[in-house]
């Protein structure tokens, strides 16, 4: 399996973002090709030590990196990532990596 994490600092006005996120950006992000599952955090993200800076972090499955990379050259994975700047003021760190069961 393989992944992408997508942490979303603190944006300027967190109602706007939710509402973005949930009826937009989110619907837009699980017609990428190869996507086998999605899910994002629920309340605050925090740290051992308190606050992180991050509003929301988004766990998206896929098989390979090769799926990932193929659903990020799509033509859905492309309107996915030109959305980000209609909402994602605060700034957005993505994370890709392949896993192992240990």
């Amino acid at each position: 399996m393989a992944k992408l994490i997508a942490l979303y600092k603190h944006p300027k006005d967190p109602a706007a973002f939710d509402a973005h996120y949930t009826s937009t950006h989110a619907p837009l992000a699980k017609t990428i090709p190869g996507l086998r599952h999605y899910d994002v955090s629920d309340g605050k993200v925090a740290g051992p030590g308190g606050d992180t800076g991050y509003h929301l972090v988004a766990t998206l499955t896929f098989d390979s990196m090769a799926d990932i990379e193929a659903g990020l050259a799509s033509s859905e994975g492309q309107a996915t990532a030109a959305d980000l700047g209609n909402f994602a003021d605060g700034g957005v760190e993505l994370l890709m990596f392949d896993t192992r069961n240990l």
